[in-house]
């Protein structure tokens, strides 16, 4: 849902007329690395309103690009951009800037609804057969700011609105349930429609075309995305629900759908605060992304679950001690061979933890946090029950005099497990750690 603008509506963002010469009468641009040409929408000789022409005018002052016109019609609202010759008059700083990007940016958000502006939230939630009350529920949940009764809804927010409730009125979701699914989507989506955004815009239009600003190359660049990326998410989504089901139907019971027995673990960079006073902001940005992009491929590589990032802290989850255990001392050894990073702490218990909406919780969750904080740097801490899963399994000796014997010594171990001190853990009492390594030969 769009910010609400004084003033009613936008109009539509496109003429559709073209020039003598059969092109669209557009400034173009091809973005940097790609060689693709794309070009601004010019939106015809009418301002927002309808308005005529006010004939002010700009300069770019580059060589070989045309001189921007800006159309203003009523007062406070945006003109819209067209090409025009230096004979318009004007001169350079003539047209406000902010002004012309918050007309780009309607057009953007034209082209990616694809619908224009024409409900208040009342008349959306009547036209979608809601309460308003219901509407604003939803609607703060997905993560939209409360907008008064600004005119700025589209058709697309009425159909979301009557499929949400007709999931509730069908029965298959609960109210609260829905919105839940609204929560859910909205912060997920969120997020990575700003990763998306200052990703692609910095990859692809850094630096700007001569004489474009980033602002005027976002819209071209946004018709070219829009499409793959649409069928990219779908992808994706359905890749991930079909795995989630088929951990939910593998299932025990119906108890243990909510409340499963996870291995959880978290990684933990040491000494980030300090990084952060003697790093420059982008040294320290591609420092978590590098972390994050590390630990995300290593977790999905062995089979586990990077279920969210916390800047110098990831946490993961897997449905069995072996997997987490892999991919703890993984992060360390890979981690640890980057001259760049710093040293890295993990600490894994295991036990029932309630899911809810893509995260965990519960006293497992807690104590693999616990165990991050007292681990030794590049080292990893387990707790006893993660110890007794992973004997169990036969991927750890007993003790070290157990692994001495023909008998340890066929079985071909993968982890050592060596007993450290027990410790008082705020809030979950007395806790004995193990510290988990490879074993060698």
């Amino acid at each position: 849902m769009a910010e609400a603008e004084a003033g009613g509506p936008a109009s539509e963002p496109a003429g559709d007329g073209d020039t003598d010469d059969g092109t669209h009468p557009a400034r173009a641009a091809t973005t940097s690395g790609t060689g693709i040409t794309v070009g601004v929408p010019d939106d015809g000789p009418d301002g927002p309103d309808g308005a005529s022409d006010a004939g002010n005018t700009e300069q770019d002052g580059q060589t070989g690009h045309a001189d921007r016109t800006v159309q203003t019609g009523r007062t406070g609202r945006p003109g819209r951009a067209r090409t025009g010759g230096a004979d318009d008059g004007g001169g350079p700083g003539h047209v406000d800037d902010a002004d012309s990007a918050e007309n780009i940016a309607l057009q953007i958000e034209h082209l990616i609804l694809g619908a224009e502006r024409q409900y208040t939230p009342f008349q959306a939630a009547r036209a979608a057969g809601v309460s308003m009350d219901l509407a604003a529920r939803f609607w703060r949940a997905m993560g939209f700011p409360d907008i008064g009764q600004a005119r700025v809804l589209t058709e697309a927010d009425v159909l979301a609105l009557r499929r949400l409730a007709g999931m509730v009125e069908a029965g298959l979701l609960s109210e609260s349930m829905a919105i839940q699914v609204a929560r859910s989507t909205g912060q997920t989506t969120a997020r990575l429609a700003d990763w998306q955004i200052d990703s692609f815009l910095e990859g692809l239009t850094e630096p700007p075309e001569p004489g474009m600003t980033r602002t005027e190359v976002t819209y071209p660049l946004v018709e070219l995305l829009l499409p793959e990326l649409e069928e990219f998410l779908v992808y994706v989504w359905r890749r991930q629900l079909a795995a989630a089901t088929g951990r939910v139907v593998q299932t025990q019971d119906d108890e243990e759908m909510v409340n499963r027995r996870l291995a959880v673990g978290f990684a933990d960079l040491v000494g980030f605060t300090r990084l952060t006073r003697r790093l420059e902001e982008e040294q320290l940005g591609e420092l978590v992304e590098a972390f994050e992009t590390t630990a995300a491929d290593l977790v999905a590589a062995q089979g586990g679950r990077l279920i969210k990032t916390l800047g110098d802290e990831v946490l993961f989850a897997a449905d069995d001690a072996g997997t987490a255990a892999d991919i703890g001392l993984r992060l360390v050894e890979t981690l640890g061979d980057d001259p760049m990073m710093p040293e890295l702490r993990v600490g894994i218990a295991f036990g029932t933890v309630t899911t809810r909406m893509g995260d965990v919780f519960g006293n497992t969750v807690n104590l693999a946090s616990r165990l991050t904080s007292i681990a030794p740097k590049d080292m990893v801490l387990v707790d006893g029950a993660t110890r007794d899963e992973l004997t169990g399994a036969g991927l750890a000796p007993q003790s070290e005099k157990a692994a001495d014997t023909d008998e340890g010594r066929a079985a071909q171990y993968r982890f050592a497990l060596q007993p450290l001190y027990q410790r008082p853990v705020r809030g979950l009492g007395i806790v004995e750690p193990w510290l988990l390594t490879r074993r060698s030969g």
